[in-house]
């Protein structure tokens, strides 16, 4: 699988459940574990070289490449307990690898399961040597992952997170530029937060919802699905610019759940409505993560032009 836009972002002092389904793995290119370095004790220069442009928490001078997998596909392997360090419920991976080999009882891994992560095993490149096995699941189509409900909705209780990098992208594709956004559920993820960011006025940019059995609408920006297997952007054929968005996420607003009022089964009397209440309104607007959005646009490199790192320091 490709990484998931939300592998560095997660809800603080909260249990999250395996970053990957059970059978899948992905390999995350970015350097992961100690040392770990403040981004002016790095200095600009070197923090680009590590795929960060401005500073946001601590930058890896771990290896790259690390291998991600659900914990409970890994076997063979024992806890380092003087490494089995954590915030309060279970291990966070702060010192470096803590699953070793029972064969050779060398470290190859990292488990992180405490609030605030994503429960994964990352595995140490230079341990891992690939075996010949059974084939690997072929690469779908769109088409098939729509009719096999591959792009399912699996992160609503933290889609936040990816509208959060949703945002940072479409603040970078509209270079500086007001957004429109089509009303719906675009704009009741995006809306309010684009125009706190951006500013008001003519020559707006429009943004609509673009992606496979969906259309191409009229619109100078669109919300398209990232390939969850090969990370790839799905490509409109109109000039629109595409802007990435997590695929889950994505399903969700194209096709959200539809609330019957119809008995599951069985039918209602002749002339007999349901009259079943409305489903609760949340106590407060929908915000996409704050976090996530900066650490997505501090690894963007248009992070360094004046207007958008004005955006990046004072947020919103």
């Amino acid at each position: 699988m490709a990484p998931p836009v939300h592998l560095a972002d997660t809800h603080w002092e909260k249990l999250h459940p395996p970053l990957l389904e059970a059978g899948s793995f992905a390999i995350d290119p970015a350097p992961y574990g100690p040392p770990w370095r403040q981004f002016d004790e790095v200095g600009a220069h070197e923090a680009a070289k590590l795929g960060r442009f401005a500073p946001f928490g601590a930058l890896s001078g771990g290896p790259t490449d690390t291998i991600l997998l659900a914990p409970g596909d890994v076997h063979g392997t024992r806890l380092i307990v003087e490494r089995a360090a954590g915030y309060c419920r279970g291990i966070d991976g702060r010192d470096g690898p803590n699953l070793a080999c029972l064969g050779c009882d060398l470290p190859v891994g990292t488990r992180m399961d405490d609030c605030g992560c994503w429960q994964v095993v990352r595995l140490v490149p230079q341990a891992v040597v690939r075996l010949p096995g059974p084939p690997e699941q072929p690469i779908l189509a769109w088409a098939e992952l729509l009719a096999t409900g591959a792009l399912g909705h699996r992160l609503s209780a933290f889609r936040d997170i990816p509208a959060g990098v949703a945002l940072a992208h479409v603040v970078v594709a509209a270079g500086g530029a007001p957004v429109e956004v089509a009303p719906g559920p675009v704009a009741e993820l995006l809306g309010r937060s684009l125009g706190a960011l951006l500013p008001a006025g003519k020559g707006a940019k429009r943004l609509d919802l673009a992606g496979p059995e969906f259309g191409e609408p009229a619109a100078d920006l669109v919300l398209v699905p990232i390939h969850p297997q090969t990370g790839d952007m799905w490509q409109p054929r109109a000039g629109a610019v595409p802007v990435p968005m997590d695929a889950a996420l994505w399903a969700e607003l194209a096709s959200p759940p539809h609330r019957t009022r119809l008995p599951v089964v069985g039918g209602l009397p002749a002339g007999v409505e349901r009259d079943d209440p409305l489903p609760p309104h949340p106590l407060n607007p929908f915000q996409p993560s704050k976090q996530a959005f900066r650490y997505t646009l501090s690894r963007l490199p248009a992070v360094r032009e004046p207007w958008l790192r004005a955006i990046y320091d004072r947020g919103y």
